[in-house]
């Protein structure tokens, strides 16, 4: 964006700009079933790393593949061999784009199977389709405009049909895209469309995509990827009519929204309330092994004198004791993220005592056990490299359980909580849940699991300066009256998406003054850290969607 623009405009986020945020940034957006989350961003994966369940389909270089999966993960490396049709590869079948050479620059398809080429109708047709088709035809900075013309040519005065495309916009082939034949109205114009071939300077009116193209700024954050890689959807406050607002300030088509797939990071735009109690399903994408309980609980304060957990209420949280220790006293808390492994606070546990330190599972009671509370030794600890004690920066440790065998660990009655692969997937103001065994008001010992709701607030280096760092969240209530406390130290703060999903969006790390106005707790913020978790847990074991 030049000049003063973004600072001017009011649906811009100039700060979020700066990051240059793209298609391919998963931190804004889902990677693609044939692509992985590294790093912030979505790159290829080998083609047999992709399910083998699907249609079989053929590439434009007459390559067959299992699935559609397969070729697109073989085309991220291999940019030229796109999409063909569904089905084995025959020699005689094609499909063709072109745009008639002259003033009218109409667009011409030839689907696969038909004898003859065909107009395109202008009805539903946007920027989204205009850059794949232009991607089809091999400009991958898409499309410069697209117009609607009337019947200018005697083959078009002629032409009783058109067809009708539809895409989301990142395809590189309109055969990917929705394409129906239908009966033209009489007043219904041709696409005629111009690709985009030189890169120029943007005049102070125009947005600087990512890619280096220039857009009126009008056309931001109107849902509509007018970019070709969406970077003019991806920093917006507002979003314009037509489009939606995804709470990680991302603008998608309202066509998109209760479609029965997931565009938003955290689903909002498929929340059961807004889509009239319709049911959630992300195409090619896995189904959720982690963050569920049986509990809709309503808001209830306290985890400083507060309420009680309930058996299954928060099935991730478990306790770390040390052997040797008061028999009642639960040292720390942890989160089971899956397979082997909790996570906790580097400063609860030392590299050296692994034989000492024993994981309660199911535990509720610190001295009435029951039947379901399992007790289980450690292999290792890991602790981040980068944690440094007197600042607790990098206070984040792994814990991997001794199991039966490599990665496999039998646990009843208890389930993971979801890894957040983003920093936008919860934001300030946010009510989410905190839990432990920690010390109550007045620093006297509890010894049952209990919980409380906080607010993420914005950035604590006012509150706490010098002290608070970039990979460090905070939370509480303005009044201090729920907080964590010491012994909540390792614990989760979870946050709960629009199907109720829980991400361990912090872990209890330091604070001042428990339960004191001005002073709410700090937590290690989970997300910085997801690929340090994954280089040791392995992605696929806590990505919902990102893997």
């Amino acid at each position: 964006l030049k000049g003063s623009n973004a600072a001017s405009n009011m649906y811009l986020i100039e700060e979020c700009l700066s990051n240059q945020y793209t298609h391919k940034s998963c931190e804004k957006v889902f990677c693609n079933p044939w692509e992985r989350c590294v790093e912030g961003k979505c790159l290829c994966k080998l083609p047999y790393q992709c399910p083998k369940n699907g249609s079989s389909v053929c590439s434009t270089n007459g390559k067959y593949f299992y699935t559609y999966c397969h070729l697109k993960s073989y085309e991220c490396q291999h940019p030229k061999a796109k999409f063909l049709h569904k089905g084995k590869c025959m020699p005689e079948e094609t499909f063709s784009v072109s745009v008639d050479h002259g003033n009218s620059s109409l667009l011409r398809v030839k689907p696969v199977n038909q004898k003859n080429d065909f107009f395109v109708c202008d009805s539903e047709w946007t920027m989204n389709e205009a850059n794949v088709a232009c991607k089809h035809l091999g400009f991958d900075l898409g499309a410069e405009y697209y117009q609607a013309n009337p019947s200018i040519t005697e083959s078009a005065l002629n032409s009783l049909h058109c067809l009708q495309i539809t895409c989301r916009g990142l395809e590189t082939s309109l055969a990917e895209c929705h394409i129906k034949m239908k009966s033209r109205d009489s007043n219904e114009g041709f696409v005629s469309l111009q690709c985009h071939e030189n890169l120029r300077v943007c005049s102070n009116g125009e947005f600087h995509c990512v890619n280096k193209k220039c857009i009126p700024l009008n056309k931001t954050c109107d849902g509509i990827n007018d970019c070709g890689d969406l970077s003019d959807e991806l920093c917006c406050r507002e979003c314009r009519d037509n489009s939606f607002h995804c709470r990680s300030n991302i603008c998608i088509p309202n066509k998109n929204v209760c479609n029965k797939e997931i565009d938003c990071l955290t689903g909002e735009d498929e929340a059961r309330i807004l889509c009239a109690e319709r049911k959630m399903i992300k195409t090619l994408l896995p189904q959720v092994h982690c963050g569920l309980t049986n509990y809709t609980s309503s808001r209830r304060k306290r985890i400083i004198g507060g309420k009680t957990a309930r058996k299954g209420e928060f099935p991730w949280q478990v306790a770390i004791k040390e052997t040797g220790s008061e028999g009642a006293t639960v040292y720390c808390g942890g989160i089971y993220i899956g397979g082997c492994w909790i996570l906790t606070a580097a400063h609860c546990v030392r590299a050296n005592r692994v034989h000492l330190y024993r994981i309660w599972i199911g535990l509720l009671d610190t001295i009435t056990y029951d039947k379901e509370t399992n007790t289980l030794r450690l292999n290792q600890v890991i602790i981040h490299e980068k944690y440094n004690a007197s600042t607790y920066e990098n206070d984040i440790a792994l814990l991997e359980l001794k199991g039966f065998g490599k990665g496999r660990c039998s646990l009843e009655n208890i389930i993971p909580a979801c890894i957040p692969w983003s920093e936008y997937m919860f934001k300030t103001g946010d009510t989410c849940k905190v839990s432990g065994w920690g010390l109550e008001k007045g620093y006297t010992k509890q010894y049952v699991l209990k919980w409380g709701n906080v607010n993420l607030f914005q950035n604590c280096s006012e509150l706490y300066p010098g002290r608070f760092f970039k990979q460090m969240a905070c939370a509480g209530t303005y009044d201090g009256s729920t907080d964590s406390c010491k012994g909540d130290s390792g614990g989760p703060l979870v946050c709960f998406d629009a199907a109720n999903v829980a991400y361990v969006w912090g872990i209890v790390s330091w604070g001042e003054n428990c339960g004191e106005p001005g002073h709410p707790g700090v937590y290690t913020k989970v997300a910085s850290y997801y690929d340090w978790i994954s280089h040791h847990v392995t992605r696929s074991l806590i990505s919902r969607y990102n893997v």
